[in-house]
């Protein structure tokens, strides 16, 4: 395979969207191990410079990843959302071009500590639900979902089908409609024990953490959220303007 040298348009430029044409049109699938620095030299034509300025591009852009000791690799659809969690899981999910799922890990009722029970305003050691999920796209986990509930408004969702959206479900059967988020933050940590495990990731992957606050057009708190999201599947921004579609497109 070889570029043109003779158009205005850089050969490392060619070579990036070479590369990524073959990842939208599945050529190079998700997951998959790009050639070597070496290699793509050789079977382009190109300097190794040429090669690394086009992956290092494509890293940038969201298309690859390079994982230390292994390689790089066509990485996943990345979801995006603002910093605002009121846009649900299922609904970037589908923003984004992919399906969303649900899988229940627990259902549990505990005491409420000082400061849970502040927020979910109940008392010190009352009853809470905690319930944890993973979600999915296209059937591979992406966050391990830990919501908190104060339990005597909402023990009804014990016996729930909570496979698909938790706020469609709150909506459209019992007319509470999370509208606000407060106190929302996010933090870098890496994934470890029974949390790897449930992700299915390796010990150490990176992982975004966020904890949220959400509350109902009453003001009335419907849950503390308290998220562990792969980082390599997410990226957020601040505003609608900081959004470039252009970088990370959907892809089929």
């Amino acid at each position: 395979m070889k570029l043109d040298q003779n158009i205005p348009v850089p050969l490392y430029q060619q070579l990036r969207d070479d590369i990524r044409l073959s990842i939208e049109t599945g050529a190079l699938p998700y997951g998959a191990k790009v050639p070597t620095e070496t290699e793509l030299s050789d079977s382009y034509h190109v300097s190794r410079i040429t090669v690394r300025k086009a992956i290092e591009e494509l890293v940038e852009q969201g298309f690859l990843i390079k994982r230390q000791g292994k390689g790089t690799f066509v990485c996943m659809p990345r979801i995006q959302r603002k910093i605002d969690y009121l846009l649900s899981f299922s609904e970037s999910c589908r923003a984004c071009g992919m399906v969303p799922s649900s899988r229940v890990l627990s259902r549990e009722i505990l005491p409420a500590n000082e400061e849970e029970a502040a927020i979910l305003g109940i008392g010190i050691g009352e009853q809470m639900l905690h319930i944890r999920r993973i979600r999915c796209g296209d059937g591979v986990p992406i966050m391990c979902e830990n919501n908190y509930y104060p339990y005597e408004r909402f023990s009804f969702l014990m016996e729930e089908n909570l496979e698909g959206s938790l706020y469609e479900l709150l909506k459209d059967k019992h007319g509470i409609e999370a509208s606000v988020s407060a106190e929302s933050w996010i933090e870098a940590l890496k994934a470890s024990g029974e949390l790897a495990k449930d992700l299915q990731v390796q010990s150490g992957e990176p992982l975004f953490y966020m904890y949220t606050q959400i509350y109902d057009e009453q003001h009335r708190i419907v849950h503390i959220g308290r998220q562990y999201m792969l980082a390599e599947r997410y990226r957020f921004y601040l505003s609608d303007s900081d959004r470039d579609w252009r970088a990370v497109p959907n892809r089929p």
